[in-house]
């Protein structure tokens, strides 16, 4: 037997394997996470914090105006 055959079978063998040890594995329960912090206007990025990016560069006009809006609850 051929040494790519060897590492075909290897591989195959240790995919089976794999697939039948997770079809058989009971599902382990997550660890409980903290409670999300409930969502306030407050939220987001400040007006300033939108203008600074604005005059930076990193927000285009377009973009700006959108975020501007979506803070404003406009």
């Amino acid at each position: 037997m051929g040494i790519m055959r060897r590492a075909a079978t290897a591989a195959a063998v240790s995919g089976a394997a794999t697939r039948a040890h997770n079809r058989n594995s009971k599902p382990t329960a997550p660890a409980p996470s903290a409670p999300a912090a409930p969502a306030t206007a407050d939220s987001g990025p400040t007006l300033e914090d939108l203008a600074a990016m604005h005059a930076s560069g990193v927000l285009t006009d377009e973009e700006f105006t959108a975020a501007k809006k979506k803070a404003l609850g406009i």
